[in-house]
């Protein structure tokens, strides 16, 4: 065995979205055994033709998550969002609950919990609420777990692409001039098949992540306009707008109302980094390179 092969078994949630294939597929590339936890056995089948095992389970079923993260040797683990829920933090508490308990009754020794820049913050962070509850649940096992603190996904932007391409308009709930961390999915399960092949630094750690740089809407804008070839300006939402916005879209009030919260957070500097001893890392994917996959994706289709 080479120094670059790794061996164990790792449980990952989240496959069929983005983080949890990035880590997978780091995983597997390393040489370590994959099990796939999935709801739907069909969303497993390409996950089979690579060679990793495959776990039929909810994350709100606690004896069939449990019976997944039996026998490996880390698991990485988050909550994914449900944004038609009518009460948003108290359906994503109860995915919380169900994960702590298979991962106290599974036995599970590791564990890389994706949660959030700001996560350590009780209130007044809108969505990111939940995952403060997850830390807490799952910091009060015997269990050594991994916080994983993301910042603002490059990703997001992918909804304005139509806006952008379309209209030259870049809309936005934050200060056109405000840089903010952002990362790339991408660099998260990295990070994330990482921790858990370096295993457990004490009973609890935390990395803060972030991309290789902070970056506003306006510089949002400006790399859209490069790959658009074509002037993108950018379109700050009013306050007051905002919530009959995201409403307008589709999401609950109380969802939209979060998110509200959580855009002033950001403003307010309480949905940042917690610094001092905790871990930081600064990813290598840029707004570019992320940016210029989705409008390549979009002009495929």
């Amino acid at each position: 065995m080479t120094d670059s092969q790794k061996t164990g078994l790792y449980a990952v949630a989240g496959v069929t979205g983005n983080t949890g294939a990035a880590a997978a597929s780091v995983l597997i590339k390393s040489g370590a055994g994959v099990r796939a936890i999935v709801r739907d056995p069909k969303k497993g089948e390409s996950w089979v033709a690579q060679g990793t095992e495959v776990a039929v389970a909810d994350l709100g079923d606690v004896d069939a998550l449990t019976k997944a993260l039996r026998g490996v040797d880390g698991a990485y683990l988050l909550v994914p969002p449900d944004m038609g829920a009518t009460d948003f933090l108290a359906s994503r508490r109860t995915v919380v609950d169900s994960i702590t308990a298979a991962v106290a009754a599974s036995g599970v020794p590791h564990v890389v919990f994706l949660s959030s820049i700001g996560g350590q913050h009780k209130s007044g962070t809108g969505l990111i609420q939940t995952l403060y509850y997850g830390e807490d649940r799952l910091g009060a096992l015997d269990t050594s777990v991994t916080f994983l603190r993301a910042a603002y996904f490059i990703e997001n932007w992918a909804a304005v692409v139509g806006a952008v391409t379309g209209d030259g308009v870049l809309p936005t709930m934050f200060r056109a001039d405000l840089s903010i961390p952002q990362v790339a999915t991408g660099d998260i399960g990295r990070v994330a098949a990482e921790a858990l092949l370096d295993g457990p630094k004490g009973k609890k750690h935390i990395i803060e992540l972030a991309g290789p740089e902070d970056a506003s809407p306006n510089d949002i804008a400006a790399v859209f306009g490069d790959l658009a070839a074509r002037s993108v300006n950018v379109a700050e939402i009013p306050h007051e707008a905002q919530v009959p916005t995201a409403m307008s879209f589709g999401f609950p009030e109380n969802v939209a109302q979060l998110f509200f919260e959580m855009h002033r957070g950001v403003e307010s500097g309480k949905v940042g980094w917690e610094g001092g001893n905790v871990e930081f890392i600064r990813g290598t994917t840029s707004a570019r390179d992320v940016l210029g996959a989705i409008m390549e994706a979009g002009e495929a289709q």
